[in-house]
């Protein structure tokens, strides 16, 4: 691809144009971002609703970032990073998104540059970067604001192999302590940096080749090297798995989850060459079928066979395969952690390594340089901009909830949650009687979901039809006893039809389920004072005022049912 330059041109000046053009890519593909809007999948729970992000920076939130493991995760630079973004941008979606893309630009540069230091290979490590920017399948790592872990943990990722590179050839504590802090911040950004002291090892071997010539003992050199990296990793590993806590979530069986895991390894490939009816959900699949299963697995251990054979050959085809599969391990579901099948944003820094194989992979194919630039550079020209154009339309996808779910629900069948987050935004909307129909649909693909349940429930009550919200919401709790808001919704309904003391029931559950939530202490203000237990009515309107809801207790106090 140096014939894309001038001859004469000196090595740092191709750097410079070469980090000004991804960069340039990456805002032609995903600037429009900057326009889009909060979606109803996260995007409430980490910022719009979220008290403590929307406070902005402050010494509680800090405090809460660093003690919390809310959404099942314990990140708390992604936290902290969304409350900066609301110091400065408020509740302006546009500016989070901002960030986002500003992040994805800054792994590319720094991926860039580490594969310039680590092989010298301007050309080759220029593709890989571009591989890693553009490529569909991370669109939604960088579109979906909720996914600030994934951009923020990347940069945090190829940071720390910046760094890494700079030790490798210089070693010194300065520099190790440098590396090891960067990834620090990784595993406080999403602990899927966990396996990055395993893809440090990878490119000891190669690039770096640092195994020298007694391997044996220079692996067990170089792992004693990083023990403080997997000891960090461990940790970490066991604090993601305490803060697994979704109790909406549908738990499905070990062996549909060992299924799945091959299947979504190998459809990963795919989509990775074949980027299409791409959706921000995929439903997990109600039925196994055993022989897609058993030849995934075949083809997987196939490839590492083949890859393993030939790695004294072709050592950018072991490390390229090996960072693809020890990344992404974590991720295809053995432990199950939301309810997807699998996910696009789990490639974002997985695919990074076909993107090595294919760089140094296909060149070897060709022997003669005149060949190599003759097919390879405009194959790889008309293969990135593919890339891009494809990455540009999935992105417009991304500018408001119910463009993603039509999408999802046009490039994915018996998409549950697209029906049920469709219902979400036309009950917003006001259109209640199609938002049920919507949640009707959902109900008949998955008839075991708490949620659904609480939606169509609350556009019932919405409508005054109390007895199918009752129903709903009781059927919501029978499926999840420990479900909060489905006792919240019912309490309620039971006070509109005047009957308080259920009323008062449901919502001394909900507030023993989650005594955080303002909204129950306000609904059980309300049902006391309607009672006119003024006494107990003000101390929960006091509370639910001290959780951030101070409406029921500003209308006491002019009512001077609470004094002041």
């Amino acid at each position: 691809m140096k014939a894309l330059m001038p001859p004469n041109m000196s090595s740092r000046k191709q750097k410079l144009i070469i980090c000004i053009f991804l960069a340039a890519a990456i805002l032609a593909v995903f600037a429009q971002v900057r326009h889009f809007d909060f979606v109803s999948i996260d995007d409430e729970v980490y910022v719009t609703q979220n008290i403590q992000v929307k406070n902005g920076i402050s010494p509680e939130g800090v405090i809460w970032a660093f003690l919390t493991t809310f959404c099942e995760f314990w990140h708390p630079l992604t936290w902290l990073s969304l409350m900066l973004d609301s110091e400065i941008y408020g509740m302006r979606a546009g500016g989070y998104h901002l960030t986002n893309l500003l992040l994805h630009i800054f792994s590319t540069l720094l991926l860039f540059g580490l594969l310039c230091r680590m092989t010298a290979e301007v050309w080759k490590s220029a593709f890989v970067a571009g591989f890693f920017a553009l490529h569909p399948l991370h669109v939604e790592s960088v579109a979906w604001i909720a996914e600030r872990k994934d951009v923020l943990s990347g940069f945090f990722w190829m940071l720390t192999l910046y760094w890494y590179g700079g030790y490798a050839r210089q070693p010194n504590t300065q520099k190790y302590l440098l590396t090891l802090s960067a990834f620090i911040g990784g595993l406080m950004s999403k602990s899927m940096v966990v396996t990055l002291p395993v893809v440090m090892l990878l490119l000891d071997y190669w690039p770096l080749n640092r195994v020298g010539v007694q391997p044996g003992k220079r692996w067990l050199w170089l792992a004693r090297e990083k023990a403080p990296f997997f000891v960090f990793s461990a940790i970490f590993s066991v604090i993601t798995l305490l803060a697994r806590q979704n109790l909406t979530a549908k738990n499905y069986a070990l062996i549909d989850r060992a299924a799945n895991a091959p299947v979504s390894f190998i459809v990963y490939l795919e989509k990775t060459f074949w980027p299409l009816n791409l959706a921000v959900f995929y439903p997990f699949p109600e039925q196994m079928i055993l022989w897609r299963a058993l030849a995934a697995t075949i083809v997987s251990i196939a490839a590492a066979v083949a890859v393993i054979r030939t790695m004294k050959r072709y050592p950018w085809l072991f490390v390229g395969w090996f960072w693809y599969a020890v990344v992404v391990f974590p991720v295809l579901g053995f432990i199950q952690v939301g309810r997807q099948g699998m996910a696009d944003r789990f490639t974002y820094l997985p695919l990074v390594g076909i993107g090595i194989m294919l760089a140094w992979g296909l060149p070897s194919l060709f022997p003669k340089k005149a060949t190599r630039e003759k097919i390879l550079v405009p194959a790889a020209i008309v293969f990135l901009g593919m890339l891009s154009l494809i990455s540009w339309k999935q992105c417009g996808y991304w500018k408001n909830g119910k463009t993603l779910y039509v999408h999802a629900l046009q490039a994915t069948r018996n998409n549950y949650l697209a029906f049920n987050n469709l219902g979400l935004i036309l009950s917003a909307e006001g259109d209640l009687q199609e938002a049920i129909r919507h949640y009707d649909k959902a109900i008949d693909i998955c008839d075991n979901d708490v949620l659904i349940y609480n939606n169509r429930g609350k556009a019932y009550a919405e409508l005054g039809w109390h007895q199918r919200a009752l129903e709903d919401f009781s059927r919501a709790t029978a499926l999840q006893p420990g479900y909060a808001d489905s006792y919240g919704n019912r309490g309620m309904v039971f006070a509109k039809l005047g009957m308080y003391r259920n009323a008062i029931a449901d919502l001394d559950e909900a507030i023993r389920l989650d005594p955080f939530y303002a909204d129950y202490y306000a609904r059980r203000a309300m049902v006391y004072l309607t009672q006119k237990n003024n006494k107990k009515g003000c101390a929960d309107a006091q509370a639910a005022c001290v959780l951030g809801s101070c409406f029921i207790l500003n209308e006491a106090r002019k009512r001077k049912d609470c004094l002041k």
